[in-house]
């Protein structure tokens, strides 16, 4: 990757004007990704003296700061017990420490990659994004709109003790990307369901949450028809990790292996 200048701005409207004053400008969090992503840069821009490196919490909410590590989340106390700390294990599963201590959860949300583990946790934590202009968005909603390029991720939030949840990353090997990763959670507002590495981006399997919720008692029949609706919402194909079929019997097994451990953990 070539650069031309890497600057440390002090301020975030100094990051900003330096950001949109070229098109070449780029953001650079952890870095850990960014030879995936990007090729060259006229400026690289570092948030490092921004603070943004803190995981704040209140009594019902979980801030995290655009360039706190993965390592960080991993551990943290709080983040470990929301939702049965599937966003902790999400961060587990990503290569070994060594990368969890540079690759930040800005850089992992911003970098759009498709087989991102973080991506069906935070969906299903119904996490929400903070950026400097364009202020909150959903994180449902930015996967699905066009790149925020002009814009600098403040923090991430989601709401503290989401009920349970369950999380799971199927890759060939433990440092290996993913061939497919899932998240399900149960609470008070009802089952959210995320499948990811399909290999593209993860999303929500709105018809599959429906109907589980619309469910007064979940059974084999309940599970096997949840399954299928996962399946004809979110759509798999081939690649050299692993083929559309593959993914498929996947997600069968873990549909419903999730549903049943998150009931076990609410009864």
């Amino acid at each position: 990757m070539f650069v031309s200048e890497y600057v440390k701005p002090t301020t975030l409207e100094e990051a900003y004007q330096q950001l949109i004053k070229d098109k070449t400008n780029h953001i650079i969090a952890g870095g850990a990704w960014m030879k995936l992503t990007l090729k060259s840069a006229s400026h690289l821009i570092s948030l490092e003296d921004l603070d943004l490196n803190r995981i704040l919490t209140t009594n019902d909410m979980i801030e995290i700061g655009s360039m706190v590590t993965l390592r960080e989340i991993e551990t943290n106390e709080h983040i470990k017990n929301c939702c049965s700390g599937i966003l902790s294990l999400a961060c587990h599963n990503i290569m070994g420490i060594n990368v969890r201590n540079i690759a930040t959860i800005g850089g992992s949300v911003m970098g759009r990659l498709a087989f991102s583990d973080l991506y069906p946790a935070l969906l299903v934590l119904d996490a929400t994004l903070v950026f400097y202009k364009a202020g909150e968005v959903s994180f449902a909603d930015f996967l699905k709109s066009p790149k925020m390029d002009t814009d600098i991720l403040l923090c991430v939030r989601f709401a503290k003790n989401q009920g349970k949840g369950y999380f799971r990353k199927v890759a060939t090997t433990a440092l290996d990307f993913a061939i497919l990763n899932l998240a399900i959670a149960h609470s008070e507002q009802g089952w959210r369901i995320s499948v990811g590495a399909t290999p593209y981006v993860a999303s929500l399997a709105t018809s599959a949450m429906s109907y589980l919720n619309e469910s007064k008692r979940i059974d084999e029949v309940v599970m096997e028809q949840t399954v299928q609706l996962v399946l004809e919402e979110i759509p798999c194909t081939d690649n050299i990790r692993a083929s559309k079929e593959y993914r498929e019997q996947l997600i069968k097994a873990y549909i419903k292996r999730g549903i049943k451990k998150v009931i076990e953990h609410v009864d």
